[in-house]
């Protein structure tokens, strides 16, 4: 993981003299730097007290620009790390397409990967039981990741499937829904429910980002053709990262027949 950086950075001088709050200028000159590839994204910025002391200017003056860049985005936090470039990446998402991560970053031209959390087998929970359809005792088989797209996290999946269509969950290398084409439970639709969620400190130190920090969560069951339910998924998708897009289209109102028009 990357540490703290204590090397000056090339910053422009602030001036006291401009009208402009000298936190607003340091925003702007940070928001410079990345837009010209000085500062790369996953890049550590200095700490507070370099920064300060480095620009003469008070540490409350750095830590309010920091925060500034961090609600927008420009900057992440980590916990116990420190302050990064954020990614320069954020991916718009179609939810009326079933694809999975490794093909929605092939066709974006993007390096999926992934880092195995936990691989196991054994006896549904009760959620588990009723989301996948299954009887009591029956066996399911939980994948547990971290996805990554040319090597920045993205989300965290934790899929669980009956073992009658995966029964070894080491076979899931990199992306599932090609080991259950493999094994004949290719899924062909799916639901899914999302909601907005704050990340707790280890989903977000897998992450990279800080605590608190605002991600998607969606649940989603996939079918195969005949109905039957091969997935349940619940992953945390990064909110500085991703974008969810839906297309809506509006019902056309019957025709109205009136004979006296």
């Amino acid at each position: 993981m990357n540490e703290q950086s204590s090397e000056p950075l090339a910053f422009v001088p602030l001036d006291e003299g401009n009208p402009t709050p000298l936190y607003l200028q340091l925003q702007q000159s940070i928001e410079e730097a990345v837009r010209k590839g000085a500062l790369k994204a996953d890049a550590a910025l200095p700490g507070e007290r370099d920064l300060a002391k480095q620009l003469g200017i008070s540490r409350v003056t750095v830590r309010k620009a920091i925060t500034g860049l961090v609600q927008k985005g420009v900057l992440v936090q980590r916990w116990g790390s420190g302050t990064f470039i954020a990614p320069q990446m954020r991916l718009e998402q179609p939810l009326s397409r079933l694809s999975s991560f490794t093909d929605d970053m092939s066709a974006r031209g993007l390096n999926s990967s992934a880092v195995m959390l936990s691989r196991s087998t054994g006896q549904a929970s009760t959620d588990e039981l009723m989301a996948l359809g299954l009887s009591p005792g029956d066996l399911v088989s939980r994948v547990n990741r971290l996805r990554l797209a040319n090597g920045i996290p993205m989300a965290i999946e934790n899929a669980v499937i009956p073992s009658k269509v995966l029964p070894d969950p080491s076979l899931v290398k990199q992306s599932l829904y090609a080991v259950l084409h493999e094994q004949g439970f290719m899924p062909t639709r799916a639901l899914q429910r999302l909601h907005a969620v704050l990340l707790n400190e280890e989903q977000a130190e897998l992450l990279g980002v800080a605590p608190q920090s605002p991600a998607l969560y969606i649940e989603r069951r996939s079918f195969t053709a005949a109905g039957e339910v091969v997935e349940f998924t619940s992953s945390y998708y990064r909110g500085d990262a991703y974008d969810f897009v839906a297309e809506l289209t509006i019902s056309q109102p019957e025709r109205m027949h009136n004979d006296d028009t």
